[in-house]
């Protein structure tokens, strides 16, 4: 039979052939370079047979990333025969130790273990330390295909329960493949279906175990909780303490830590998981970014509406969101036989609001903007802080438009996002062109393959014409349309979807939404979705962790603290509050008993952007001397001043802030 490599040459080759037979038939250096190759484009190891006219390229250590990918594979499974050979050591048989699965995750592996004991964060030191060792032993991989009754008696007999499912569940023309380490009898085998690298020894030494944590069988809380082996592995050294300082760092900038230090939010049980409270300072920083957002919005023509918290069932069957989205809805309630359900989202309450009144084409473009409060039934494994929640107050618009009018109301949209990255001093960003998959029509997304590609076009050119960068990923639109997903990258490094914008061609229609043209005609409108600031719980979340809770002036929930030297201060004290409060910022007197250096520490503490100082000689002068985190120290500086220092930086939005004039 034949391949073809990169340059388009065809190579001759045996017949069952692997990918390491045809790097030797290349040439021996070659061979001896080769870790793994891509077969038809797939990521695959040396010891995969190839097939007749597969496109073969051979993978070597100029390719980074395949390679890193293979190494965390095969670490996977260096840590499951670690783990298997450390309770043997202690005593327990093999068929103590059950195993789940081992896959490779972003920045490293992780294995599932079912154990005779709890493993203890002590113990990852001699785990790490029996792989390294099976690391130098360089013991070859080999991977063989085993019919299914075969693959089924073997885990059987080793009473490994998890394994067994795992087979079960394959598809019945899905080829079963064991991957065993050394020696194939004594050695360490497992049911895999790879990729590895060919030899313990090629993976990379750079790389560590990080924690032990519980986790349930296939993400199901009803299943057995198993332990979970975490570790990390880089291509360099200097990678590996990049990521290290990463952790280190999420752990400083952590939301769910700072929001409680900082008195942001709460989480309670007897409320529920997912639902925050907001305490008053979390609830200015709302305050803030619904003021931002209006102001914004009036700026660019949208009308603010405001929609019920609940609906009856047929309003989610008419959008479609019931038979697509049920299973991330609350359940109904029922109430004098009809059904209700508590919104998951805002878009058909605004398609009736569109519908109350009849349009024409001079009415359009409409902007209809809300901070609707939103409800999703988000499995509880998958809740996080502020970032995954069940109660989400959403930043939402919806842009009803023709389709003339289309691409500049998208793009309009994507300078919105532009505007508020620069105000937040948001650098690392990515937008993504959500596509659907066409395997999912009429499951995952509405059954319309021509608006499919059709729209998905009109998304692809709308960002070409204007020239901004996007990458494409299939599987990932809204069940009615595609959409730009903006994924952001947090200052700890974590990257998630912060804002869309939707094309919708599927609701119009089924809201018989109508707009009549200049020909005297009636037409539907285009939808689009869109929620730049995301949710104010994610948004909040983001900028926790984004400025570390050293907000800037204009978005803190204290902007100054006062803290009199003596009781006789107090009352210029509030009255310097009252000044303050009258051009619109936010102070407080800390009239506590505590010494004044405590008082500063606490104003340190919540991360005051400003501290004033205020004893008899500022009282007598009418100034104020001022601590700051921004700007340097300062003393006698006149309260009308340093007024209208705060005032304006606090009006403009300033991330940073340029120090009082002497």
């Amino acid at each position: 039979m034949h391949v073809v490599l990169p340059d388009g040459k065809r190579l001759e080759v045996a017949a069952g052939a692997t990918a390491a037979d045809v790097a030797a038939a290349i040439g021996p250096g070659l061979a001896r370079a080769a870790l793994g190759a891509r077969l038809d484009g797939a990521l695959s190891d040396l010891m995969t047979p190839v097939h007749d006219g597969a496109q073969v390229a051979i993978v070597t250590k100029r390719d980074a990333d395949d390679l890193l990918f293979l190494q965390r594979h095969t670490l996977a499974h260096v840590l499951a025969q670690a783990v298997r050979e450390l309770m043997v050591a202690e005593g327990h048989a093999p068929g103590d130790v059950k195993m789940g699965i081992g896959p490779v995750i972003e920045a490293g592996f992780y294995y599932d273990f079912d154990l005779p004991r709890s493993l203890t964060p002590e113990d990852l030191e001699a785990i790490e330390a029996r792989m390294r060792a099976i690391v130098a032993a360089d013991l070859p991989l080999a991977r063989t295909e085993v019919p299914r009754d075969a693959a089924l008696a073997r885990w059987r007999a080793a009473g490994d329960p998890y394994k067994v499912e795992l087979i079960e569940d394959l598809p019945e023309d899905v080829a079963i493949t064991f991957y065993a380490q050394g020696d194939a009898e004594a050695g360490f085998t497992d049911l895999c279906r790879g990729p590895h690298v060919p030899r313990t020894g090629s993976v990379t030494p750079h790389f560590k175990l990080t924690s032990v944590a519980g986790a349930y069988w296939r993400g199901d809380e009803r299943r057995p909780m198993m332990q979970r082996v975490y570790g990390v592995a880089f291509g360099s050294a200097e990678d590996l303490e990049r990521h290290e300082w990463q952790v280190a760092e999420a752990r400083r900038r952590d939301h769910r830590k700072l929001g409680a230090e900082l008195d942001i939010f709460v989480l309670d049980e007897d409320v529920g998981p997912g639902l925050p409270l907001w305490l008053p300072r979390g609830t200015v920083m709302i305050d803030e970014l619904e003021r931002l957002a209006k102001e914004m919005e009036d700026a660019a023509g949208y009308k603010r509406v405001r929609s019920p918290h609940l609906s009856k069932e047929q309003l989610f069957l008419k959008s479609g969101h019931l038979p697509y989205y049920a299973d991330s809805m609350y359940p109904a309630m029922e109430l004098d036989d009809v059904r209700y359900f508590v919104k998951p989202m805002n878009c058909p309450f605004h398609h009736k609001i569109y519908a109350a009144r009849p349009r024409s084409y001079r009415d359009l473009p409409l902007r209809l903007a809300e901070y609707g409060t939103c409800y999703r039934y988000e499995d509880s494994g998958a809740l996080m802080g502020l970032m995954r929640v069940r109660s989400m107050q959403m930043n939402d618009a919806h842009i009803y438009c023709t389709e003339d009018q289309f691409e500049a109301e998208f793009l309009k949209v994507i300078d919105l996002y532009l505007a508020y990255f620069e105000l937040f001093g948001i650098d690392e960003y990515r937008m993504r062109l959500s596509k659907h998959a066409p395997d999912g029509l009429g499951k995952k997304y509405v059954d319309q393959p021509e608006l499919w590609v059709r729209t998905e076009d009109m998304v692809r050119r709308a960002m070409t014409d204007a020239g901004i960068p996007f990458f494409e990923a299939d599987d990932e639109a809204a069940f009615y349309g595609p959409k730009i997903d903006v994924q952001i990258k947090s200052a700890i490094g974590r990257e998630f979807t912060l804002a869309t914008n939707q094309v919708d061609f599927a609701q119009p229609g089924r809201f018989d939404l109508t707009y009549v043209d200049e020909h005297n005609q009636k037409q539907t409108p285009i939808c689009l979705h869109r929620a730049p600031l995301s949710t104010h719980e994610r948004m909040i979340g983001f900028l926790i962790e984004h400025f570390a809770g050293d907000f800037p002036l204009w978005l803190a929930p204290e902007q100054v603290r006062i803290v009199p030297i003596a009781d006789r201060h107090v009352a210029p004290a509030h009255e310097l509050v009252d000044r303050l409060a009258a051009v619109g910022l936010r102070a407080e007197v800390d009239a506590s008993n505590e010494r004044m250096q405590a008082k500063i520490r606490d104003a340190e503490l919540y991360k005051v952007p400003y501290v004033v100082i205020l004893g008899d000689h500022e009282v007598d002068d009418g100034t104020v001397a001022f601590r700051s985190r921004q700007e340097p120290e300062r003393r006698g500086v006149p309260v009308a001043a340093f007024i209208d220092h705060l005032a304006a930086h606090a009006r403009a939005r300033s991330r940073t802030i340029e120090p009082l004039a002497t």
